[in-house]
């Protein structure tokens, strides 16, 4: 589908929701979904309910990444730094915290949980006031996944929607009778989710980024472990046809190797129709050496980039364009995505030259301050008026002149 095709569909299921509220959005999920939901809103009971539908092992392991996870993201908290840039100015700057935010989590065949950590753990670090979560419903009983009931109320999430697709995103946009509006919305999607966020986003609500299929590069050498490097590069074919994966090696037995492991290990998924689809979109590549390597993965900018090298620390300072790095044999890509304590919430499409990963910061706006003082305002009072005045700004002389001839 191309591109204007897309846009047209996205926009008219906006414009209904935007209009028509709840019945739009019940309308889209009948239509796109074949579920007919009644009451959009997750009720107690079926939190409940979930909880007991988890395994203990599993809450101990959803209960390890948010752990790893809060760890990493607190320390990215900033403390407020007074400047006084000359005497009698002082400027600093705050962090405060988006009020409103949605969070779009996808279902369907792959229930992602783990990102409601992700998104839902910094946030509430934030201190975002307002924190509300969609994710598509599941069958003729309209039920959500037990484990993303289970992590939203972990963390503290109690108002989850059942919508999913473009109607999420248009019900967290423009507010419904029943689903808040917010200020900015999170989450991976597939491209009419995709393109739901990016037309929203003209309309000024804010995103996190443009977000589409999952990527991973792998930058490796004879001291890789090729059945290592293949199982990473089906973790991520497995996501969807679309993914796209990519080996680059400046050694040919290891490209060998580690397509004979491909194999192997892809008739054992159970998602290997999948992941096939996605091997056929994807390559591998073979350089003259590392330093070339590094150039043509910094253009490609991937998600995620690992390096299996014997220097893969000195490898990794010449990385400028990733979301996120994973180096060695043992920094599999999976840690990241659930319990190393690192956001995987990333950039991909090539836009991880411009934009970061979701942080801390992604659910805060910076605000700044200034004081100026008697001693302030005559010290750089002379300054400013020069410049308005070079800029034909009387005005903005004035509010210096008028200030400084008073004291």
């Amino acid at each position: 589908m191309n591109v204007d095709s897309l846009e047209n569909i996205v926009s008219g299921v906006l414009n209904d929701i935007k209009t028509n509220g709840d019945a739009a959005v019940k309308k889209y999920t009948l239509q796109f979904d074949k579920i007919n939901v009644d009451n959009l809103l997750v009720t107690e009971s079926e939190f409940t309910d979930a909880e007991k539908n988890v395994s203990a092992e599993l809450k101990a392991a959803i209960q390890l990444a948010k752990a790893n996870i809060e760890k990493f993201h607190i320390a990215q908290k900033e403390e407020v730094k007074v400047i006084e840039t000359i005497e009698g100015v002082k400027c600093w700057r705050k962090s405060v915290a988006i009020e409103k935010v949605g969070l779009y989590i996808p279902g369907g065949s792959a229930p992602l949980f783990s990102t409601i950590l992700m998104l839902g753990v910094p946030a509430q670090l934030a201190g975002c006031k307002e924190i509300i979560l969609c994710t598509p419903p599941n069958g003729q009983d309209a039920k959500i996944n037990a484990a993303i009931l289970y992590t939203a109320k972990l963390i503290g999430i109690t108002k989850v929607f059942k919508i999913g697709g473009v109607q999420a995103i248009g019900a967290m946009a423009y507010g419904t009778e029943s689903v808040p509006k917010v200020y900015k919305i999170f989450g991976p999607g597939n491209q009419y989710v995709t393109c739901a966020k990016q037309l929203i986003n003209k309309s000024g609500v804010a995103i996190d980024m443009p977000a589409g299929p999952s990527e991973v590069a792998v930058l490796a050498d004879e001291t890789c472990i090729p059945a290592f490097v293949a199982a990473d590069l089906l973790s991520q074919a497995e996501h969807g046809a679309d993914s796209q994966v990519i080996l680059v090696s400046e050694n040919e037995k290891v490209i060998t190797d580690v397509q004979i492991e491909l194999q192997k290990q892809l008739e054992l998924l159970p998602r290997k129709e999948l992941a096939a689809k996605a091997l056929n979109n994807s390559t591998a590549i073979l350089v003259k050496n590392n330093n070339e390597a590094i150039d043509l993965l910094n253009e490609y900018a991937p998600e995620h980039l690992i390096i299996a090298c014997k220097n893969d620390e000195e490898l990794a300072q010449k990385v400028i364009n990733a979301g996120s790095v994973f180096l060695g044999n043992y920094s599999c890509e999976s840690a990241g995505d659930y319990a190393s304590g690192t956001n995987h919430t990333l950039p991909t499409n090539g836009y991880a030259k411009a934009y970061s990963g979701v942080s801390l910061d992604s659910f805060v706006k910076k605000i700044t301050f200034q004081k100026l003082s008697k001693t302030g305002i005559q010290n750089i009072g002379k300054a400013i008026e020069l410049m308005a005045e070079a800029e034909g700004l009387d005005a903005h002389k004035n509010a210096v002149t008028i200030r400084v001839q008073s004291l």
